[in-house]
């Protein structure tokens, strides 16, 4: 089952505890075996296996163990620049995200016209 089909977060833990014990058992490791690894109590792993919530940290943990951590960074890249931010300062990714409107009226604040075709009048 695709994590984009499941439209509640109960079915999604629940799909991706049983993707976890499916890779914990792939590798011939019990329960017990990879709590002891991650530092967490078994019960806690049993709970994100049934698909019950759990501490961010315990997940991490859980992932680092069976060697999966690696596969976030397909989920998510490391922000980069985009083109219209090269101009800025090198390291100068964007704190927070700007509403359309704000961004208009910082526009006529600073005096800036928005830019129209030359037919349009």
């Amino acid at each position: 089952m695709k994590f984009q089909d499941l439209h509640h977060d109960p079915a999604a833990l629940a799909e991706l505890g049983h993707r976890l014990a499916q890779v914990r058992i792939d590798q011939q490791l019990t329960q017990a075996e990879l709590a002891r690894k991650a530092g967490v109590g078994k019960r806690t792993l049993e709970r994100l296996e049934a698909g019950e919530t759990t501490q961010t940290r315990t997940l991490f943990r859980v992932l680092r163990e069976l060697d999966l951590l690696k596969r976030l960074e397909v989920l998510l890249p490391e922000p980069t620049l985009r083109p219209s931010q090269a101009t800025r300062k090198a390291d100068a990714l964007p704190k927070r995200a700007t509403s359309k409107r704000a961004n208009r009226e910082r526009a006529k604040e600073a005096g800036d016209k928005q830019w129209k075709w030359g037919d349009e009048r």
